[in-house]
């Protein structure tokens, strides 16, 4: 997987993506390049796919997605089954020192130092230009991955960001169930092996008629019950 991303970074990335990058404008364009990075690499690497949608998406809305975390493949996944809606990742500030890698991260993507408080502050206002510029914002609510989900059903505490933003400027909540890949390909280099992935566009929530904390909160708690809710009806 290592080789096969690293391949498609130092080709697609340098003569392609990272020029055309600098400029938020050029992004619809460069999406299917950064699409195909991520497929490109979950297929190779063996892994098949199997997304139903148990509600619809407007192709015409932006929306913040949200699925739990539980695999350095999950970013490659939404990748793959996001095809319409062209996504920006919230994603760690440590991925920015990867050589490369780390200058196209920080031109397609929202990075964020959660130990900085000026940092995590200016997620909003770099995801609101975004969504105005008709992206969509992709962030994994738990904020994090743990050793214990490799085998067992677990769903961290969602931190406030995905909902708070979500809220404030009024955009639709999509919530996605990764089924199985915690498994499959772990947080292990050592462990894992290729499969097939369940992965369930679960609910939508419309977002515009909230606007107080205790709205915020009581999204959260339900798009929380809901993916939790998948992730044990699957198990049994």
């Amino acid at each position: 997987m290592i080789l096969l991303g690293s391949i498609y970074v130092l080709i697609i990335g340098v003569f392609i993506v990272l020029p055309l990058a600098n400029f938020d404008k050029t992004f619809p364009y460069i999406y299917p390049l950064i699409r195909y990075w991520g497929k490109f690499i979950l297929y190779g690497t063996g892994f098949r796919i199997d997304y139903k949608k148990l509600v619809p998406l407007d192709p015409k809305e932006n929306y913040i997605f949200i699925a739990n975390h539980s695999s350095i493949m999950d970013i490659m996944l939404m990748l793959t089954i996001l095809k319409d809606h062209p996504i920006a990742f919230v994603g760690k500030a440590e991925l920015l020192k990867i050589p490369i890698f780390g200058k196209i991260f920080e031109r397609i993507c929202i990075p964020v130092d959660r130990n900085s408080a000026r940092s995590k502050a200016n997620v909003y206002p770099e995801a609101k230009k975004k969504l105005d510029r008709d992206l969509s914002i992709f962030i994994f609510p738990e904020g994090g991955v743990t050793n214990e989900k490799e085998f067992q059903i677990y769903l961290d505490k969602f931190k406030d960001g995905a909902f708070n933003i979500a809220v404030e400027t009024k955009t639709p909540l999509a919530v996605i169930a990764i089924h199985g890949l915690n498994k499959m390909l772990p947080f292990n280099w050592f462990r894992g092996y290729p499969g097939k992935i369940k992965v369930r566009l679960l609910a939508t929530f419309e977002t515009k008629n909230l606007e107080s904390k205790e709205d915020k909160q009581a999204l959260k708690e339900e798009a929380f019950n809901t993916i939790l809710k998948d992730l044990q009806q699957c198990k049994n």
